[in-house]
């Protein structure tokens, strides 16, 4: 980025107080920069996350230095290939005949042969209209014991249509096949961090005599295919919607969405829905809610008035979060996020209305990259991205909310603020872990 020598860059369109901003979108969209903080999970980490299954990226040379980059990161380059599209593949119009011949290269030579193979076309195939229904008929046909499934590392997707996360969490389960339904399974859909077992969804699901599986307890292909049985599947993540849709139009199982929030009325809400599947009584969940209620006077008397920050990365409901934080006396001065999701629209104006001088940061906004990076005072990151901006070492590292869901998520979250609160933590170090908690060292 150039910069004018003797000339002070301000942050005008990479900040806004709330008072001034516009739902959904607060930041014009315009040249972007990528922040350092790599802890969110990309294509390739949500990926592996189907046991047994082989990556084969096909992509021009500049595209798969980061993947590559990504999977040995990893430790999992054995289930991970490239074939790079050059120049001449495209004048010469090849570009099935390279798909089809080099997959098949690929899997004649791996030593061992996968029970799945994900294959990652990228936007060149779409520009020349690349006939991908043909290549996976054939690829299907000469490998009848693989099962092959369409996925993308296309960058024109991400602001029309379903983005690339969303495709990819929806691919992820697009090879379930459909077989007798068990009425006591149920699945946990759509998250790259696995769900905490002490939450509401597995107890109340437990007690009423139900299994709930999700992704992550699958050792092999076969615990994979068995997640078909389930009878329903629940869904908290936005993004992992289009996934419970294409389950429920597949495999007739159906969708339980019961969104992420930190209102304990929403909270109870979903949950009555999920007792009512589940055919039972809601129980009196007014217990955990004192558990709370105790947990955040603990955490406020620990922490005081020191100022907090809140990135979008942390948490899909990051409004939600700093409504429910200010409304037990906590001092949110900021909060990072590009954009937000519709679930956020009251939220969206209840800070605004109550707190107009919320200070509201874009993430990737290119002046991110040249605006002073430090906190004076003692200051508090949720979210690997703030405690980069604000360049402090008192963070909660997590993405995605770290697994956390219903009351017990709440105790959970106060937990890791009072520790970032107390613990320094090396933020230079942490921050370039790309995918936290996938796997990488």
């Amino acid at each position: 980025m150039l910069k004018r020598l003797g000339q002070e860059l301000d942050n005008t369109n990479a900040m806004v107080l709330f008072k001034n901003a516009n739902f959904p979108t607060p930041f014009p969209s315009e040249l972007e920069y990528s922040c350092s903080a790599r802890g969110c999970w990309n294509i390739v980490h949500t990926g592996f996350l189907m046991p047994e299954a082989h990556e084969i990226y096909v992509c021009a040379a500049g595209c798969l230095r980061g993947v590559v980059l990504t999977a040995a990161e990893m430790q999992a380059s054995e289930r991970f290939s490239t074939i790079e599209i050059r120049e001449e593949n495209v004048l010469e119009g090849n570009m099935e005949e390279l798909l089809i011949n080099g997959v098949s290269d690929i899997l004649e030579q791996l030593p061992y042969k996968p029970k799945a193979v994900q294959i990652f076309t990228s936007c060149i195939h779409h520009f020349i209209g690349c006939d991908l229904k043909l290549c996976y008929q054939i690829l299907r046909k000469n490998y009848p014991a693989i099962d092959f499934t369409d996925c993308y590392m296309n960058p024109i997707m991400r602001k029309s249509g379903l983005t690339p996360d969303q495709i990819m969490r929806k691919q992820l389960y697009s090879l379930l096949h459909k077989r007798s339904q068990n009425n006591k399974k149920i699945n946990i859909i759509g998250n790259n961090i696995a769900t905490r077992k002490n939450s509401e969804l597995y107890k109340l699901a437990e007690s009423a005599g139900y299994e709930v599986t999700e992704i992550h307890d699958c050792k092999n292909y076969q615990d994979y295919q068995d997640m078909a049985s389930a009878s329903a599947n629940i869904c908290y993540h936005a993004t992992a919607k289009p996934a419970g849709e294409m389950l429920f139009e597949k495999l007739n199982q159906k969708l339980l969405y019961l969104p992420l929030n930190y209102s304990y009325g929403e909270i109870q809400h979903y949950l009555a829905i999920y007792a009512n599947y589940l055919n039972i009584i809601p129980p009196d969940w007014s217990e955990q809610i004192a558990l709370c209620e105790n947990k955040i006077t603990q955490v406020r008397n620990l922490i005081g008035e020191t100022p907090i920050a809140i990135d979008s990365s942390a948490t899909m409901r990051p409004l939600g979060l700093a409504k429910f934080l200010l409304e037990h006396k906590f001092n949110i001065f900021r909060i990072y996020a590009d954009s937000f999701s519709q679930e956020e629209k009251q939220d969206f104006y209840w800070l605004q209305e109550n707190y107009p001088d919320l200070q509201l940061f874009a993430i990737s906004q290119i002046k991110m990259r040249m605006l002073p990076r430090k906190s004076n005072i003692k200051t508090i990151a949720i979210g690997q991205k703030a405690a980069y901006f604000l360049n402090t070492p008192y963070f909660i590292n997590t993405v995605e909310n770290g697994g956390f869901w219903g009351f017990s998520g709440i105790i959970g979250m106060l937990e890791l603020l009072e520790d970032a609160f107390i613990t320094e933590k090396n933020t230079k170090k942490l921050v370039q872990i790309k995918g936290l908690g996938c796997g990488t060292v």
